[in-house]
């Protein structure tokens, strides 16, 4: 048997990940055999080049190979495709004419998406697998062939069988020996080198420099779930070498050409991960929205306090303490820990505010910073901005600092929408 790395230099196979050497194990033991084969795996795996492995090193290496997508032919056709037919077995028929199983004789034919065949032809590939016979579109006439049979779904075919859409016998004769092409998502370090090599071969092609990834890119690349596997993996080294400038590729660099990162992320448990099977995948963006809003609303408060005490000098007595301690709040990034909260001289006392022009008075006290509440303190915040603006929502948005949709959002949450 030939070793597995002489295998891999041999096909240009990238990596080393258990299930993947498992696949190239089983594919080389088959090969030396007439069984079908099942090849099962997502879309963009590689499903292909490992029938290309088992024909090339058989028996059968010698003999024409051909593979077809029995998606892509038409149901009222793929009959006459696959078995050929006699002239005038239909309308357009003007000739006898071979197909594909007589033109491999003695040879292998690959097809894929075997899911998407439809039941009549299945029943035709069934005999055809079973004794070697088949008939032709049209004719009455019994003829032999000896073509070995790989198949191919990127479907579960069991769930077919159940739905009424896959002959079970059918199953059971082409999944003789099954080989599953592990996802990229599972394939850990070789997901950086195939990287590296499709970058490579691209630079080499288009005599353009090298790129180098740094240690967060390559792990933003393993993360990554990849819907589209190595074809989407290589189209996406392509497009980072031709549209980013300069040679070293940080993470921002990746996001770009990354469809729905967060979304994607090739969930793994643990404390500080998320586990997509949950349906529990957490927008950062939403996240760092929601720690905005909250910050631009302890903003607001303290800024509408402030000018509230101010109209009142004789409440202030630490005026250059308070407004130290709000410069340092409003310093806070909306990335950093919640700022400390401004202790007022008395927490009993109540403001008493009179607006002329408006015709009403308003009280308000301010929040015992002993018994903080963020909620509370956001809420109370909101019913003043709305009495103050008489209930309009857009200016009190406004005068809080934040926009009408999350005051919206936050009048929903506290009930306030009375």
């Amino acid at each position: 048997m030939m070793e597995l790395q002489d295998l891999k230099n041999r096909f240009d196979i990238i990596g080393n990940s258990p299930a993947l050497n498992y696949a190239l194990t089983t594919a080389e033991k088959v090969a030396a055999t007439d069984l079908t084969v099942m090849i099962t795996g997502e879309s963009g795996t590689g499903k292909d080049v490992f029938s290309k492995i088992i024909h090339q090193i058989s028996k059968r290496r010698s003999q024409p190979f051909i593979a077809i997508n029995c998606g892509a032919i038409p149901e009222g056709t793929i009959d006459s495709e696959l078995f050929g037919h006699e002239k005038g077995s239909f309308t357009g028929a003007t000739d006898k004419r071979k197909g594909y199983f007589e033109t491999v004789d003695k040879g292998t034919i690959f097809l894929d998406e075997i899911g998407e065949m439809p039941l009549g032809t299945q029943a035709r590939l069934l005999r055809l697998l079973q004794n070697g016979e088949f008939i032709k579109v049209g004719s009455s006439t019994i003829q032999k062939v000896d073509v070995r049979v790989i198949a191919a779904t990127n479907v579960n075919l069991l769930d077919q069988v159940q739905k009424g859409k896959f002959r079970e016998d059918l199953y059971y004769r082409l999944n003789t020996v099954p080989i599953e092409v592990p996802p990229l998502r599972d394939r850990g370090e070789d997901i950086v080198l195939l990287f590296r090599k499709f970058s490579a071969d691209f630079c080499e092609k288009n005599k353009m420099p090298p790129i180098r990834l740094t240690d967060e890119s390559k792990e933003v690349l393993k993360s990554y779930r990849w819907p589209g596997n190595i074809r989407q993996l290589k189209n996406i080294a392509e497009q980072v070498n031709l549209l980013v400038e300069g040679n070293m590729i940080y993470p921002q660099d990746l996001y770009r050409f990354m469809p729905n990162f967060q979304k994607s992320m090739n969930i793994i448990s643990g404390n500080n991960s998320f586990d997509s099977s949950l349906g529990n995948e957490i927008s950062l963006k939403m996240l760092l929205e929601i720690k905005q809003d909250i910050n631009d609303i302890k903003r607001a408060f303290l800024e509408l306090t402030k000018k509230t005490m101010e109209q009142r000098n004789d409440f202030i007595p630490y005026p250059d303490e308070m407004d130290a301690k709000f410069k340092a709040i409003e310093a806070q990034s909306v990335f950093n820990q919640p700022p400390a909260i401004v202790s007022y001289p008395s927490k009993n006392t109540v403001i008493e505010i009179d607006h002329p022009q408006r015709n009403f008075k308003e009280k308000y006290s301010p929040i015992d910073s002993e018994n903080l509440n963020l909620a509370e303190m956001e809420k109370k915040l909101i019913v003043l901005a709305l009495e103050r603006n008489k209930g309009k929502r857009k200016y009190a948005a406004q005068e809080l600092g934040i926009s009408e949709r999350t005051l919206y959002r936050k009048i929903i949450d506290y009930d306030l929408e009375k």
